[in-house]
């Protein structure tokens, strides 16, 4: 079952390693006035985490012969750690926002989490469409950071 995934876990692999480093400079260039602003290091540091999940997502799912009971269970676990990553980034915008401007930025950052947890206990008690899930969170844990990329790098210096 995790073979036929092969492919799309090598190319979400490569994608969110390059993604993440992006970010990485884009924080150290803008560290200064990113942290004048409320909630912002959280959201970059949700960013951050978001593509290693998927970095380690990716990469239990090409290890030869791996359980799916293992890889759900990995999967679930990394995705809670950022899931509680992404929860404390809206806590700490919706400190400075209103609660519409704070779903607004927070909602790309805990429903990739949320979506690779549901898929890794999907995929561990026996279920095929977890991997869907999975799918699913990873593709919007991408968009999501790019998102982030572009708000570290040229939002937070209007």
């Amino acid at each position: 079952m995790l073979a036929d995934w092969s492919d799309f876990f090598v190319a979400a692999a490569g994608a969110s390693a390059a993604l993440a480093g992006l970010i990485i400079v884009a924080v150290s260039v803008s560290v200064t006035e990113m942290i004048t602003i409320p909630g912002m290091v959280a959201r970059a540091g949700t960013s951050i985490a978001l593509l290693v999940l998927v970095a380690v997502v990716s990469l239990a799912g090409l290890i030869p012969h791996q359980s799916v009971l293992i890889y759900g269970l990995v999967t679930a676990v990394f995705g809670a750690v950022c899931l509680g990553l992404a929860l404390n980034s809206y806590v700490q915008l919706s400190r400075a926002n209103s609660v519409r401007r704070t779903v607004g930025k927070s909602a790309p950052l805990v429903v990739p989490s949320a979506l690779v947890v549901a898929g890794g206990i999907v995929v561990a008690t026996g279920g095929g469409a977890g991997l869907g899930l999975i799918a699913a969170g990873v593709l919007l844990a991408v968009a999501a950071a790019v998102l982030d990329a572009w708000v570290v790098l040229v939002e937070i210096r209007r």
